[in-house]
């Protein structure tokens, strides 16, 4: 699956005396800037019902001033790391100079002060390798987190506390949340905004940004492997028809039938294609489907079930659980869109 998720807790509420929900994102020397932007292009285009932001994204540093980049051009960040004091949420993009995090697992001790602004109850957020500085500073202890793939292995040795997560986009674990490679940022930000304000406001920022209000797999599909060839039948055909059929019983010989292969040379070539088997990606389709109507629909749980294909409620519970760590009913609660009509659940 693409992400792990833990409904435990919800968005923190704006500190008091604040409009919109403050969030702020940590520019390092060396800081990404492609990551750097996804906040304040995500988060920052949210708008309510009277088109007024539904978050202040603000960018801070160690030291206000010009801030080297992983391009050819600095910064310029006006604002310090008192800025973190105030924030509701933080967010860390990776930097090209970890430093001390990367090689002794520990933040050097301006690193170090600048982290202890921020409030106890701030909900922390990493993109990329920014998950090594929350790391070092002892907030991934115990909880799931992921980096970058390449980084999986000696993030994992330098931090044997933190339960690594390699296969997925983003963990969220109620105030933590950490995200994979670059895009993967992309992917955690509109998580946030799902979490945080439902399916609609998330649709609609990902339709403006023109990226896909959520991904498909894990990181573990983008870990480099043979390309497919480029003569051969794609099983394309064979997803399609599966995602307009998905509350029927499908077999992966019905599968095989409309990408016209055999069953055993559709398996192979969809692993190719998908990085998972036709089974895997069902069943991920069917979750999908599922949490798309428990958000946007009033639809009984066993309606739900039945158009999404688990035939029973039971079923689907079963799979909700074991994906995503809740019930059907739990996660509607977190994720329904306001001014829905009562569910029959």
């Amino acid at each position: 699956m693409s992400q792990t998720t833990n409904l435990r807790s919800g968005p923190p509420e704006p500190s008091q005396g604040k409009d919109k929900h403050r969030v702020a994102v940590l520019a390092l020397p060396g800081v990404i800037l492609f990551e750097l932007a996804i906040p304040n292009c995500l988060l920052g285009a949210a708008r309510d019902s009277d088109r007024e932001p539904l978050y202040e994204v603000i960018t801070c540093t160690v030291e206000p001033g010009a801030v080297r980049t992983d391009s050819d051009h600095p910064i310029l960040v006006q604002h310090g790391p008192q800025a973190l004091a105030t924030a509701d949420t933080v967010i860390v993009p990776a930097t090209e100079e970890l430093g001390s995090a990367y090689t002794e697992g520990r933040l050097t001790p301006p690193l170090a002060a600048a982290f202890e602004h921020v409030d106890k109850r701030t909900r922390m957020v990493s993109i990329c390798t920014g998950a090594y500085l929350l790391a070092a500073a002892g907030l991934l202890d115990g909880r799931p987190a992921t980096t970058h793939w390449s980084q999986i292995d000696h993030f994992q040795q330098l931090f044997p506390k933190v339960d690594v997560q390699p296969d997925v986009l983003y963990t969220d674990d109620g105030d933590v949340l950490t995200s994979a490679g670059k895009a993967a940022g992309i992917d955690l930000c509109l998580h946030l905004l799902r979490r945080d304000h439902g399916a609609s406001i998330a649709n609609a920022v990902a339709r403006g940004a023109v990226v896909p209000p959520h991904r498909d797999g894990g990181q573990a599909q983008f870990i480099k492997r043979p390309v497919p060839e480029p003569q051969l039948t794609s099983t394309l055909p064979a997803r399609a028809w599966a995602l307009h059929h998905l509350d029927q019983p499908l077999t992966l010989r019905e599968l095989a039938q409309q990408a016209s292969m055999s069953v055993r040379t559709f398996t192979r070539r969809f692993r190719a294609e998908t990085g998972v088997s036709p089974t895997e990606w069902l069943l991920h389709q069917r979750i999908e489907r599922a949490r798309h109507l428990l958000e946007t629909s009033g639809l009984s749980i066993d309606d739900v079930a039945d158009a999404a294909g688990f035939g029973t409620s039971s079923s689907l519970r079963k799979h909700m659980r074991s994906a995503l760590g809740v019930s059907p009913t739990a996660y509607r609660r977190v994720f329904r869109t306001p001014d829905l009509p009562p569910s029959g659940a």
